[in-house]
């Protein structure tokens, strides 16, 4: 079992290495160029289509918020509060910057994805929408390409199942919970042949019944979950980040010159200025491209739902997430660790997070570390309901939404959030990072091959206005 694990974390180091990173972010910046600069010059139209939220009465299943908040609740998750701290902690406070930068061309990306989900999504015999690239890398890009959106297809759908929205999100929830519960294990139960404390098996439970509940509604009920949840998520825990920053607001220009100082090399020992920089760059837009999913394809599906006519709106719309996700979230979690020192004390993970919550809010450290433990469990739960969409539509594309196989996948899915606690086999983490990462290759390809229709049907509807 050893030498498997072994191959397969080989095998993620390679689809996650610097060559994807460099390929997502050079289709960033190409995207920018070609699109002139749309998520600077439109941010504000963006925002007012937001507010206006699009036109009822067209085609679709949901509203540009709706779909904004159910693109959120799946990446609005654990990254922003555990990769952030993972990423300053190895790669320094200047990772901070290149992940800023990597938020900044990635919402391009994101627009023109989003795009091309409305642009060729289809409708389904019983009217409800069909959408995300497979359907544009098929229907785009022509039916010789059809393998590679199946292939697009199998990867979310495995990815989904199998880790990103169930393994790892429910461990996350548990974990946090115990951790603020019963850190020391005093209450326990055997539970699969193992001892485990009462606070796993609760939440567990609980969590499971919680999410049944909410996916036998369908996209419906996922997004009416989404848009109170995620909203209310968001508040909070910028609440409570934007607090530190205004309790400890005399250290933020410090912090500031402490990034950039870093993220260029400029504070390493002598001879090692070109290798800190390139380990900040590394790990910044790693992190990045994992928070905003910007170029993954995932996002694409819950926006070609949305009620609209114009393609370019809910590009404009979509493409929100990632300043949200990563140009505010991450960014004000990044600053409240740096501000308070915490990446620099040894710690790794959520620990570093946590101790950044505990010295830089005027609380006790026990309601410090419940604040965290909630956010946390509000993002990961988002991200369980979130993703099981994502994977349903991937599956429903390969299967052509025959109905026992949707509903036995929904039941598998269900069952995996529940059996996520009590999972220890690694390798299934490292085969969902490596199945999700396969998601960007045939969207990445897809994006840069219509990349002509976007920039002129963008054009067009920007002479329009």
């Amino acid at each position: 079992m050893a030498s498997v694990e072994g191959i397969l974390q080989k095998i993620d180091a390679l689809i996650w290495g610097i060559p994807m990173i460099t390929l997502i972010l050079a289709v960033g910046v190409y995207l920018t160029v070609r699109l002139r600069g749309i998520q600077v010059r439109c941010l504000p139209l963006a925002i007012r289509n937001l507010i206006r939220d699009g036109d009822t009465k067209e085609e679709g299943e949901v509203t540009a918020f709706a779909a904004l908040c159910t693109s959120l609740s799946a990446t609005v998750g654990t990254g922003n509060i555990v990769g952030v701290a993972t990423a300053l902690v190895a790669g320094g406070p200047g990772s901070l910057f290149w992940m800023a930068a990597a938020a900044a061309v990635g919402t391009a990306t994101k627009y023109a994805e989003c795009f091309l989900a409305v642009r060729y999504r289809v409708s389904a015999e019983d009217g409800h929408i069909l959408g995300g690239p497979f359907y544009y890398i098929e229907r785009g890009m022509g039916r010789n390409w059809k393998w590679l959106a199946k292939f697009f297809a199998c990867s979310g759908a495995g990815a989904g199942l199998l880790g990103i929205g169930t393994f790892t999100q429910i461990n996350g929830i548990t974990g946090a919970v115990n951790h603020f519960f019963d850190p020391h294990d005093r209450y326990t139960i055997d539970f699969f042949g193992r001892s485990y404390s009462w606070s796993v098996i609760i939440s567990a439970v609980i969590l499971t019944i919680c999410v049944a509940l909410i996916l036998i509604g369908g996209l419906r009920r996922i997004s009416e979950v989404a848009q109170v949840l995620v909203p209310f998520m968001a508040a909070m825990y910028l609440t409570s980040t934007a607090l530190i920053l205004v309790f400890h607001y005399r250290e933020i220009p410090e912090a500031m010159m402490v990034i950039v100082r870093s993220a260029f090399g400029w504070d390493a020992a002598a001879g090692g200025t070109l290798g800190a920089m390139a380990l900040a760059i590394q790990k910044g837009v790693a992190r990045g491209i994992f928070s905003n999913e910007a170029g993954l394809g995932s996002a694409p599906i819950a926006a070609a739902a949305v009620r609209t006519k114009e393609p370019a709106a809910q590009g404009l719309v979509s493409m929100l997430g990632t300043v949200i996700d990563t140009g505010i979230i991450c960014t004000m979690t990044g600053l409240a660790i740096v501000i308070t020192g915490a990446w620099d004390m040894g710690l790794d993970g959520v620990a570093v997070t946590a101790r950044a919550f505990q010295i830089g809010l005027p609380f006790e450290p026990k309601v410090s570390s419940f604040l965290l433990m909630s956010c946390l469990v509000c993002f990961a739960f988002t991200t369980i309901i979130g993703w099981n969409y994502y994977s349903e539509k991937c599956l429903e594309y390969l299967v052509g939404g025959r109905r026992q196989i949707m509903d036995a996948y929904r039941r598998a899915y269900i069952a995996c959030v529940f059996l996520g606690p009590f999972l220890t086999v690694s390798a299934v983490w490292t085969i969902a990072d490596i199945l999700n990462g396969l998601m960007a290759i045939p969207n990445l390809i897809a994006v840069v091959s219509l990349s002509s229709v976007i920039a002129k049907e963008t054009r067009q509807y920007l002479r329009k206005l």
